[in-house]
């Protein structure tokens, strides 16, 4: 079983920004690739962000290209998510997601087995 703890969430003004962290536990932990998705209320999960948990394949939806960054601590089994020029239609909770295995999109939300309980980021503008 894998674990999912997400911190780094809050209240922010447009502009600002915000790191999300996610650290992974559990005795079995293995990964192909971490991810963060969203969701706004009244809305559907959406993909934020991707990386392999090797090499430096990485993958962004297009909303967020420029402005946010996710890289990973394989050492400490944390994967992160820089938040910049942060803006009211980033408001949703933030959810970290495990793929065990391998797929080739990384960001189809099937392949994510396992899921953090999210934390809230609110924009204000």
């Amino acid at each position: 079983q894998v674990q999912l703890v997400e911190s780094g969430g809050g209240l922010v003004q447009a502009g600002g920004s915000l790191r999300l962290s996610c650290a992974a536990s559990g005795r079995t932990f293995s990964s192909a690739a971490m991810a963060w998705f969203r969701q706004a209320p009244g809305k559907e999960r959406e993909f934020v962000a991707a990386i392999r948990w090797s090499g430096s394949s990485t993958a962004y939806t297009d909303s967020v290209k420029g402005r946010f960054t996710i890289s990973r601590d394989n050492a400490k089994k944390t994967v992160y998510l820089e938040m910049n020029i942060l803006k009211p239609e980033d408001t949703a909770v933030y959810y970290c997601a495990v793929a065990p295995t391998y797929y080739n999109n990384l960001e189809s939300a099937f392949q994510y087995a396992y899921w953090g309980q999210g934390t809230q980021v609110t924009v204000s503008s």
